[in-house]
Formats: C-alpha cells, structure tokens, sequence
C-alpha cells in the first residue's frame, strides 16, 4: 500500500507541476519579470509551510540534515531554473523541454551508483518508452550550444537534487523538508530581486495568477513529490514525473487554444504507456511483498 500511495502522490506532483508553465504565462502577461515570479513563488510558499510547520508542532530541521535541504532550495532549484529558463534564450522552448526530461535516465544511473538501486528490464524499457513519448510530446526545434548544454546542465541539477532528496526523506517530513527548500530558493531569489529591481503584478489577474503558481503549482507539487519520492525511490519518482508535459499540453491547448497535432497525441500516449507499464509493476511488486509465503 506504501509504494501505491506513492505512485498516487508523483501523479498529482506531475500534474500540478505541469501548471507552471499555465499560470507563469498570465503572470508574464500582467507584467512580472523572472525574479520578481520565483521570488514570490518561493516565498510566499516558504511563509505558508513555516505556518503550517508550527501548526504541525514539527521542529525545524538541523545539522547536516539542514545544509543538504538549503543545498537542495539554494543550489538544486535555482540552478536548474535559471539553467531552464537561460537555455530557452539559445534553444527552442521544446528541445530545451525535451533535454530537460532526460532526468529520469541521469536519475535511473546516478540512483543505480550511489543508491545502489536495481535497474530492471521494466524500469528500463519504461525510461525509454517515455523519451521517445517526451520528444514527441514538446516538438523539438533547433539551438545553440550554449542552450543544448544549459538544458542539459538543468537535468544533471535536478538528477542530483532527487538523489540528494531520497536521503534527506529518510530523515524529516515533506512540510519540514518544503519549508527550508523554499526559503532557501526564496532568499536566492529575493537578492537578484533586489538587483533587478521588482516588477509585481500590475492587476487582480495577476495577483491571482502568483496565488495559482504558489498553491497549485509549487507547495502541492513539491510536497507530493518529496512524500512520494521516499515511498517509491527516485527512478521510479523520476519516471512517473514524465506526465507533466501531458499535462500542460493539454491545458496550454484548453485555454490558449494551442493545437494537438497527432504526433504529440502520440507522445502523449507513450508517455502514460510508460507509466501504466511502471504502475503494473508497482502493483505487481506490491502484491508479492504482501503475499505470505507458503
């Protein structure tokens, strides 16, 4: 039942992560800039976790525990956004999506190295299957270089930062965990902010659009994916993720009236072919673990 609700808290991760693109489109829109949206974002969810960390009467995390989380928040998610959204200046918005998704593959050798995690025919076939789905799905275009490795920089980030996050679970709660990764990413984010100048949002419209990227987008995601991450492992974690560009695909299509050619239809469906083929084996692992033996 543990790796089941797992698998069920990826899901909800992944497709409340694929919201972001949704909502950063209108908060661009009422005349936000990049630093003046992730700060916001960060910070505004690091105050609501501290809240709900005291309501919770959970302690605050310390020692190494505390180093590798502001690691996580400082590092791992301002790397590998301002990896993201760099590469998109010198590569097409879906090569840069498509090399960012080849974190699960990073994810599947680094959890193999240092987690000594066992890489079965399923899991591998399953990785696949989703790639190929993924490169259909966001319609690759041409780049640069610079934007090429960037990408790539992004996905080695986010690859470190599951396989840094798998450990750091065994040790504190989602909520703990959450609430310094945001502050730390926020404390990043608040100085470039200071730098750049702030550009807050100009209407109600765009107020609620920071209010959707914080709620949905950022605290129910991150905290579903750390819950999840410690019950599944990261490869599996890493690989159920891969429903976020279904997710925003179909909603840029439900509200920007943005086209579903039938080949990203088609990468659509591979992509939840892989995930009803890892689902299987979850369940079928699952299954075995509870059966007595005889």
């Amino acid at each position: 039942m543990k790796r089941l609700i797992g698998i069920f808290l990826i899901a909800i991760s992944a497709a409340s992560f694929g919201t972001l693109a949704i909502f950063g489109r209108f908060a661009y829109a009422d005349g936000m800039d990049i630093f003046t949206l992730l700060f916001l974002r960060f910070g505004i969810s690091a105050a609501f976790m501290t809240v709900i960390l005291l309501l919770r009467r959970e302690h605050f995390p310390r020692g190494q525990i505390l180093a590798q989380l502001v690691g996580m928040g400082a590092l791992g998610y301002v790397g590998q956004s301002f990896s993201y959204l760099t590469a998109i200046q010198y590569a097409s918005a879906g090569l840069v999506a498509l090399l960012l998704y080849l974190y699960p593959i990073f994810v599947a050798i680094l959890s193999t190295i240092f987690l000594h995690e066992k890489l079965t025919r399923v899991k591998i076939i399953a990785l696949v299957i989703a790639f190929v789905g993924t490169l259909l799905t966001v319609g690759p275009g041409g780049g640069q270089i610079t934007g090429i490795l960037l990408a790539i920089s992004a996905a080695l980030i986010y690859s470190i930062y599951i396989i840094v996050g798998t450990n750091v679970m065994k040790y504190v709660s989602a909520v703990q965990s959450s609430t310094v990764i945001f502050a730390s990413a926020a404390a990043v984010y608040g100085l470039l902010t200071i730098v750049n100048g702030a550009h807050l949002p100009a209407s109600n419209a765009g107020w609620q659009s920071i209010l959707g990227v914080v709620i949905v987008s950022t605290i129910i995601p991150v905290v579903t994916f750390l819950a999840g991450l410690e019950r599944i492992g990261p490869t599996n974690a890493a690989m159920l993720s891969t429903l976020e560009p279904v997710v925003t695909v179909l909603l840029a299509a439900w509200l920007f009236g943005e086209s579903l050619l039938p080949i990203v239809l088609l990468g659509g469906g591979l992509i939840l072919t892989a995930v009803v083929l890892l689902t299987r084996a979850e369940f079928q692992n699952a299954d075995s673990q509870v059966a007595p033996n005889i």
